[in-house]
């Protein structure tokens, strides 16, 4: 009894702690899920909003609203970068389809079409309140590829350095299953792992994570903070959301992860609560924050958060050697598998990423070698498969 009070005061201060840490936060990421920015079922359409904004399924007002609080945000000094998602359920409404599509063809032209109204919709909301916004379209690629990440960071930078509110989506009309992020929770995790931010705001249909799925169980209470991803609070989330969307909780708790690793708080709210995120970073209780982790370095979340172009296997030795910050050599590779090259990022076993030195050719030529077997390396190729910088394991 005693241990469990001295938990729930550490917990508690834990909360407040992390909750009045949000105030410090310079640059956030705010995403907005589909059912929170299209009109909900029974409401009343204005007139003002024209034929093309009824057809749409847009919540102008509601927009307008979190275009007025972000530039509140923006004129305290803080940097804001959007997530939307929304695309192919507008589309998919323009065309008058009743359910988002399942076939990829459909699903892409949804996305085209909804796409430029999505993005027209945020740039006069934005424009109201004499702000710009930005269209970054992106697929898995362009973090994938290290030279095309940091060229995307380096317009991320000179955008916020203007004052300027990037809006960013998947390019869903050219989205396959290799280069999808699978859905906007995760796109905007990876937003704010790699731009630094210290808190996103994933703005739901749902008011917090609760510890059973509200839906079925009467009985489900909300989770407030939590310090860390247990297994049990993995286990809590539900199924997916209503037909338009693609994220259920799951999905939000894997972004969740994304960006703890790069040390940014998380909190899911009710994007429909009033001045959420001027609450939440005025230290309010509302939804769930979710602690972050220690953060790991910029290069290091790169190689983590990549997908692995192919994979290697090796002995004990080498996976103990490389746990103590030592290099991987060829001599402890056992089977490579996958076609890539060097400083493309390679699965090691199932504990680790690394970017490797060697392509897949030369690595099955040098595997099982000792250095001094390799001889000259043509090309001036590596003798070492991945150094430490270049090693990241998949617990840390």
């Amino acid at each position: 009894m005693v241990n469990d009070s001295a938990n729930a005061f550490l917990e508690a201060r834990l909360a407040h702690e992390a909750r009045a840490a949000l105030g410090t936060a310079k640059r956030v990421v705010v995403k907005i899920g589909t059912n929170t920015i299209t009109r909900q079922k029974g409401q009343a359409v204005k007139i003002s909003e024209g034929p093309e904004s009824h057809s749409s399924g847009i919540d102008v007002e509601y927009l307008h609203r979190v275009a007025a609080e972000i530039a509140d945000l923006v004129r305290a000094g803080r940097q804001v970068i959007m997530v939307t998602s929304g695309a192919v359920g507008m589309g998919a409404r323009e065309l008058g389809l009743a359910k988002k599509p399942k076939d990829t063809r459909t699903k892409q032209a949804c996305a085209a079409i909804g796409q430029p109204l999505l993005m027209d919709e945020y740039r006069k909301a934005f424009g109201v309140f004499g702000l710009t916004a930005a269209q970054l379209l992106v697929t898995r690629d362009a973090w994938d590829k290290r030279s095309a990440y940091l060229n995307l960071r380096a317009t991320v930078e000179a955008l916020l350095e203007r004052r300027v509110v990037p809006v960013f989506n998947e390019n869903d009309s050219v989205s396959t299953a290799e280069i999808a992020f699978g859905d906007n929770d995760q796109l905007s995790a990876y937003v704010a792992s790699k731009i630094d931010a210290e808190l996103l705001v994933i703005l739901s249909d749902v008011d917090a994570l609760y510890d059973a799925d509200p839906r079925s169980d009467p009985a489900a209470m909300p989770i407030p903070y939590v310090r860390e991803l247990a297994p049990e609070i993995m286990a809590s989330a539900g199924g997916k959301g209503t037909e338009f969307s693609t994220g259920g909780m799951k999905t939000k708790l894997l972004a969740v992860g994304i960006a703890r690793d790069a040390g940014c708080r998380v909190v899911i709210a009710h994007g429909r609560a009033p001045g959420a995120v001027t609450r939440i970073l005025a230290g309010e209780s509302i939804g769930t924050l979710f602690d972050a982790a220690s953060g790991l370095k910029n290069r290091k979340r790169w190689i983590k958060n990549t997908r692995p172009q192919g994979a290697i296997e090796v002995d004990d030795g080498a996976l103990a050697a490389m746990r103590d910050n030592n290099s991987l050599l060829p001599r402890g590779v056992i089977a490579v598998s996958g076609s890539f090259d060097r400083g493309d990022v390679v699965l090691v076993g199932a504990a680790a990423k690394a970017v490797t030195s060697m392509s897949s050719v030369e690595l099955d030529e040098a595997r099982g070698k000792r250095s001094a077997e390799l001889g000259s390396r043509s090309g001036g190729g590596s003798k070492v498969v991945a150094r430490p910088d270049d090693v990241v394991f998949l617990d840390e």
